[in-house]
């Protein structure tokens, strides 16, 4: 039911736009409009008029003879009308309050900006105890769950830029470049981090990776978990990483508009 609800109310025309938009932005020079046509499996016919619309609208730009097409920052000026870090938070929040009320435990959001691991946002626990990060602290990426994430899921470039910047935390302690990178591969095998808070006893670090289209990390998602030992009945370990890992896939998609590529959490 769902599939035919899709098609019944699809817009070809904007799928059209879309994909020229989408093949342009992929391809490293200029295309024809028979290149176009050929890319998307299309007759030349059938994109033109789109064509000439984006044109007109600014997205797309002709070659001064007029046979080529390359894309325009255009869109990039459309999306920075909406700061990035506010639409991130602003799509984070609500999936965040969610899933601190479902798992009764603390969530928090960090990014990597500026050479420094922070956190972008936090919600406490909904009970009457709770764990939490302040906003806007400054952490490790040696030592906490969030660090190692953001840097797991990065390219090996990035990941050096990363070290390099960094600047030590209180009680932080580096490590040494080749096993901390056969530790970051074993945590993007893994798609999660789950081990015990080097800070604070009795706490287990859960930590997923929202990630681009590209599989990289732009924030992560992160628990600090502590486990019941009484009567009531919450959400375990294993069922807090799975909702966890969902809630990182749910804001990827939600932020890129794109499904994630990456089995982050599984």
């Amino acid at each position: 039911m769902a599939v035919q609800t899709v098609d019944r109310y699809r817009a070809p025309a904007l799928d059209k736009g879309l994909d020229i938009i989408e093949l342009l932005a992929a391809s490293p020079a200029p295309l024809t409009q028979t290149e176009i046509g050929k890319g998307l499996g299309r007759a030349q016919n059938e994109i033109y008029r789109m064509l000439d619309t984006l044109v007109r609208r600014g997205y797309v730009a002709k070659s001064p003879e007029g046979d080529k097409y390359t894309l325009t920052l255009r869109l990039l000026a459309v999306a920075n009308t909406y700061p990035p870090h506010r639409r991130m938070l602003d799509i984070a929040e609500p999936v965040m309050r969610q899933v601190a009320a479902a798992l009764e435990q603390s969530l928090h959001l960090a990014v990597w900006e500026n050479g420094e691991f922070r956190i972008a946002a936090a919600f406490s626990s909904p009970g009457n105890w709770r764990l939490s990060l302040r906003i806007g602290s400054r952490i490790g990426l040696y030592n906490t769950g969030s660090g190692k994430v953001l840097a797991a899921f990065q390219p090996e470039e990035t990941r050096r830029r990363m070290i390099a910047e960094h600047r030590l935390v209180p009680a932080e302690q580096g490590i040494r470049e080749k096993p901390f990178f056969t530790l970051l591969d074993q945590i993007k095998t893994q798609g999660h981090v789950s081990e015990d808070s080097a800070h604070t006893v009795g706490v287990t670090n859960l930590a997923c990776p929202v990630l681009d289209p590209f599989g990289n990390a732009i924030a992560a998602l992160t628990c600090p978990y502590v486990e019941r030992i009484d009567s009531h009945s919450a959400p375990d370990r294993k069922g807090a990483i799975a909702a966890l890992a969902a809630a990182a896939s749910e804001l990827g998609e939600a932020l890129v508009g794109v499904p994630q590529i990456a089995e982050a959490g599984t």
